[in-house]
Formats: structure tokens, C-alpha cells, sequence
């Protein structure tokens, strides 16, 4: 309900606006911008209370009564009396239609499909509409039938609604739940040794015995560089030698495979 205050307010400034009006259409020049102007300020609670409507949905209060008072201005400019009987009429429209773009050009931190954000915006009228009828918030298979279309794509927008703001990986815990970025999953290491194994398959079948045990022996079973000496009957620095003209010659043959 409307206060009578703010109904006095409003007859005020609906009046206030009408004699504006007048001047302006008689005005030119820099005296037609100082009626403009004076319009714009005395209008201003207007454009307020169009975006008082979309609080809520990812954009800040402050951006949302700038980009409403960007709307007001074009209404004031472009308002002509012959095709609009009411500047309100007009003005409110054209408020809502500036605010609409803003959040259709910045207001997705994830865009969908324009098909979901044409059925979200419908689905915002519908649930005021709803609301009132049933004394609730409806359902989505209520709300598909009152737009008259399938429940899928109303499910479809429902579900991107998280698109303003995604909730944060970082959110504090709730019910005792641990944070989402605690339940990530993180980089699996199989994956790089699987395809090093499948990579070195074939390149390990034309290696020696002698070979292969050396690489079991370092790589598989982690022995020092000594122990394999005394595994194979060689010194330590013999060893040395033999790794790393066998990762020579394995870099080689991967790089000719690659190419």
C-alpha cells in the first residue's frame, strides 16, 4: 500500500512535471536545457523506483540508479507530447528498457543463450502475476503454463539464475559443510604418467635386458646410482654414464616419433 504521503508526493510531482513540460515545449536553446534539466532532477525518485525493481540480481544498487537516471534522461529528450499524453507513460518504459540492456550488455558473469534470458526476464513478470493469483510463489510447471510454453526451457532459466552471481568458491561453510574450493578436485598425476607409458612402450621393447634392468632398478624400485653398480657389476660412475645415454637416445627417438 501507498502511503497518502507519498500519494501527495507523487500528485505533486505529477503536477510539478505537466507545468514543466508546458515551459519546455515553448522553450529553445539554452533555456530548453534548463527546463530539461529541471525535469530530470524533479523526476528522479521516479527512476529510483524502476530500479528499486531490480535490486537483487548481480548489479549494485548505485549502477542500477545510474543506468535508470540515463534512462530518464532519453525519455526527457526524447519525449514528444504529440505522440504521448503522459510523460510518465513514456518516461517509465524508457527507464526500464535502459536497465533491461544494462544487465543484457554487463549484467552475466556467466552468458547464457539470449533464448535464457528472454525466458528469465518472462519469468520475472509471470512470478509478480502469480503471486498476486495464488498468494505464493509458484512452481515451475505454474509458471510454464502461464507463459504457454513447455516446462523445460522454464526449468532451463530457472536454473541459470546463478548467472548475475555465481556463488564463490571461497563462500564460508554452512550446515558444517566444507567450503566449495575445499571439495575440487585437483590435478590427477595418472593422467602424465599414463601417457609417458604409452609413449616409452614402444621405445622400451628395443632396449636390452641389461637396459630395462637398469631403468627397473632406478625407476621402479628407486635404487641409488651405487646399487645398481653393485646390482649389475659396474661402478657407480659407469652407471651414470649408461642413464644418460639411454635418456639421450629415448629424447631422440620421442622427438623423431613426434615429428
Amino acid at each position: 500500500m501507498v502511503s497518502p504521503s507519498a500519494q501527495t508526493e507523487r500528485a505533486e510531482r505529477r503536477a510539478a512535471t505537466e507545468e514543466l513540460l508546458g515551459e519546455l515545449a515553448l522553450a529553445t536553446g539554452p533555456r530548453r536545457r534548463v527546463f530539461e534539466n529541471e525535469l530530470i532532477t524533479l523526476n528522479v525518485p521516479v527512476a529510483r523506483e524502476v530500479a528499486a525493481r531490480y535490486h537483487g540480481r548481480g548489479i549494485s544498487t548505485d549502477d542500477l540508479e545510474q543506468v535508470a537516471c540515463v534512462g530518464l534522461v532519453k525519455a526527457v529528450r526524447g519525449y514528444d507530447p504529440d505522440k504521448a499524453t503522459d510523460f510518465l507513460s513514456f518516461a517509465v518504459p524508457t527507464i526500464r528498457g535502459e536497465i533491461r540492456r544494462h544487465f543484457r550488455d554487463a549484467g552475466w558473469v556467466v552468458r547464457p543463450p539470449r533464448s535464457v534470458q528472454e525466458m528469465q526476464a518472462r519469468i520475472s513478470r509471470a512470478r509478480g502475476e502469480l503471486w498476486q493469483l495464488l498468494g505464493r510463489e509458484p512452481v515451475s510447471s505454474e509458471l510454464a503454463e502461464h507463459l504457454d510454453v513447455d516446462t523445460e526451457p522454464v526449468l532451463e532459466a530457472l536454473s541459470a539464475n546463478g548467472c548475475f552471481v555465481p556463488a564463490s568458491l571461497d563462500a564460508g561453510p554452512e550446515n558444517d559443510d566444507a567450503a566449495p574450493v575445499e571439495r575440487l578436485g585437483g590435478s590427477d598425476p595418472g593422467y602424465t604418467q599414463a601417457e609417458a607409458r604409452v609413449a616409452l612402450r614402444p621405445l622400451l621393447r628395443e632396449l636390452s635386458d641389461r637396459e630395462r634392468r637398469i631403468l627397473e632398478l632406478r625407476f621402479g624400485q628407486g635404487r641409488t646410482q651405487a646399487e645398481i653398480g653393485r646390482e649389475i657389476g659396474v661402478t657407480q660412475m659407469q652407471v651414470s654414464r649408461l642413464l644418460a645415454n639411454l635418456f639421450d637416445r629415448l629424447r631422440a627417438e620421442l622427438v623423431q616419433e613426434a615429428a
